[in-house]
């Protein structure tokens, strides 16, 4: 038998205006507190009064005489017969009274006593010993539902009221969120965890999204941060939710969570909020230790769920949540982006993402999981195995139609193609673009032309022209010599009267002015700070800003400068003419390539094994030729 839903909204049960009696006796009322059928011969005695007392109860007192001589109060002695309608009063003698009858006071007493156990309201505040009686209230509903549930299996209505308790008992222990340090010490103390996360295959699904509901709240980056707790720092915080986290772990929390995910169903928006709460509890966890991105991958099913997850045909926030989560769990890992390989991620998100080659996305949360989508390609080819994946299901060929449309997925498709042709890895990748007419529209990029339907300004986004330089690195770095698809690449800055190497010095020109305002901060710093005091970590670092400031941005121009002056003598003539207008030199060019030389990284192999001249090697033939013109 189905269990019945227990109600979402509210912690407490709701009860019917008039209760009936049968139900009054289930919740056994002191034998001294008066019955429903009493109340009204209470009310009616010509010897009784009521007075207000600390329970609210009525009780029996000697008989007062009224002042006109009638010997007690009727049934209808105040308006609306409210039973303390002159009892309660202010400072001037004005009487309001609490708009309820007699017996309706009398009612709201009985469910008042019929709560022994107390509910948080009752403690002041969460102090330890007031954890501890949230812990205890939880233990003591949840053994009596499995005890009932064990019982009477059959019959709901003998345990609905526990595991209305339960529902209740869980959701009480929300605001141990609030003070970590001293709540998660004696959750863990208390064994309760363990009963906690034990609840997520309870056979009420209401009961399991209690507790999903609970550990994405225990588990919040910003735990401890409402609750203010007085003289507790940002370490103790991380500290504690470090220690719950591990706890978590050890009774195998995300295994446990994957396998609850395939319960819920997300047409119920119960259910479609407690896989939002799932997918919150890994960014969580990750988030605090990143390398259990791998074991969450590697371990459990989640990774083929998102890929199910995001094809999904409509748009909606649990779509866009696992879309950033797939992104942040391939950030990092080599493994998990193998993983993602093996489990065909590379088509699934092609597939995904070619439904915005001709449609923009529909609102801001889509372009969200657009960006996200992207992203997490972006992160899966910098490994060659994920590249060879990216070119045998012809993602280049997509990138290169999206780029053609102009949509807004056309910065999204520049980027990945950045990546995918990168490294001697994307060799084939950038014979494929060539092939594939990638250059036209590239260079329609770079020379920041768009489409007539869209009047967007014509400069490119610096994120964009980024993208852009980097994929003309790559193919003038990757692509043999005197092949046709060099001739192809090398006539682009002839055609046009050299209107594209006369771009590539306009970009050099305004990347060195960003670069010497950087640079005066730099000596700025420097002339403040001792010689003798600085370390590696700071030149690292302001090599780091130089980059960002215009540096890197210089280098490529330079790099792909050389090369097109190198291999073309109408270009050089051109370029060194223009040099000359600008007051500069190739010992300009020059300059910035050896910084680019003495900060590369190591050398590169080719996938298949085979030694390829390094880039450092590559650098230093264009900084010798440069040295002879």
């Amino acid at each position: 038998m189905k269990v019945p839903k227990l109600p979402s909204g509210s912690n407490k049960r709701r009860m019917p205006d008039a209760p009936t009696p049968e139900m009054l006796k289930k919740l056994k009322v002191d034998t001294t507190s008066p019955t429903v059928s009493d109340l009204p011969h209470a009310m009616v005695s010509n010897e009784t009064t009521l007075t207000k007392s600390r329970s609210r109860a009525a009780t029996v007192s000697d008989e007062v005489e009224d002042e006109d001589g009638t010997d007690g109060p009727s049934r209808d002695f105040a308006p609306g017969g409210d039973a303390d309608y002159f009892a309660e009063e202010d400072d001037e003698g004005r009487f309001f009274g609490g708009g309820l009858t007699g017996e309706q006071k009398e009612i709201l007493n009985i469910f008042d006593n019929a709560n022994p156990e107390g509910s948080l309201d009752d403690i002041e505040t969460l102090s330890p010993t007031g954890i501890r009686k949230l812990l205890l209230r939880f233990e003591r509903a949840a053994n009596k539902n499995q005890d009932q549930r064990s019982k009477y299996p059959d019959d709901p209505t003998k345990f609905i009221d526990s595991e209305a308790d339960l529902d209740s008992a869980i959701k009480a222990l929300l605001p141990l969120a609030q003070v970590p340090t001293v709540a998660y010490p004696e959750l863990i103390r208390s064994g309760q965890i363990e009963k906690i996360v034990g609840l997520l295959s309870h056979e009420n699904t209401d009961i399991a999204l209690d507790v999903v509901e609970l550990v994405h709240e225990l588990t919040d980056e910003d735990v401890g941060l409402e609750g203010e707790e007085e003289g507790v720092d940002q370490d103790q915080r991380e500290a504690a939710l470090k220690s719950l986290v591990d706890a978590l772990l050890e009774i195998s929390i995300l295994e446990l969570l994957v396998d609850n995910m395939s319960r819920f169903n997300e047409k119920e928006e119960a259910d479609r909020q407690g896989i939002f709460h799932v997918l919150g509890i890994f960014e969580n966890i990750v988030g605090s230790d990143p390398d259990l991105a791998e074991r969450l991958v590697l371990k459990t099913a989640l990774l083929p769920w998102l890929l199910q997850r995001i094809q999904s045909k409509t748009h909606e926030e649990n779509r866009s949540y696992a879309a950033e989560l797939l992104s942040i769990l391939l950030q990092t890992s080599r493994a998990n982006r193998l993983e993602f390989g093996h489990k065909e991620g590379v088509d699934t998100l092609l597939k995904v993402v070619s439904q915005f080659r001709r449609r923009d996305p529909s609102d801001a949360d889509e372009a969200e999981f657009m960006e996200n989508t992207f992203d997490t390609l972006c992160s899966a080819l910098g490994e060659p195995e994920i590249k060879a994946l990216f070119l045998k299901s012809e993602g280049v060929d997509l990138m290169v139609l999206m780029m053609k449309e102009k949509m807004e997925s056309r910065s999204r498709s520049i980027k990945t193609l950045d990546h995918a042709l990168s490294g001697t890895a994307g060799t084939e990748a950038c014979e494929v673009f060539v092939e594939a007419l990638g250059l036209k529209h590239l260079f329609s990029a770079f020379m920041g032309k768009t489409s007539k339907k869209h009047k967007t300004p014509t400069a490119p986004a610096s994120e964009d022209l980024m993208h852009v330089l980097g994929i003309l690195s790559s193919l003038f770095s990757n692509i043999p010599s005197d092949s046709p698809a060099r001739i192809r690449l090398l006539m682009k800055f002839v055609e046009g009267n050299y209107e594209k190497t006369d771009k590539l010095l306009d970009i050099r020109e305004s990347a060195q002015t960003r670069l010497k305002v950087t640079d005066k901060e730099i000596e700025a710093e420097k002339a403040v700070a001792d010689a003798d005091d600085i370390e590696n970590e700071e030149q690292d670092a302001w090599y780091l800003r130089r980059l960002e400031g215009g540096l890197y941005t210089l280098q490529t121009v330079d790099y792909i400068l050389a090369w097109i002056v190198m291999e073309d003598d109408g270009i050089l003539a051109h370029t060194k003419q223009m040099l000359n207008r600008r007051n500069k030199s190739w010992q300009d060019i020059i300059s910035s390539l050896r910084i680019y030389r003495d900060n590369i990284a190591g050398d590169e192999a080719a996938p298949d094994g085979a030694t390829q001249s390094s880039q450092r090697e590559i650098l230093q033939h264009l900084i010798d030729f440069l040295g002879g013109c």
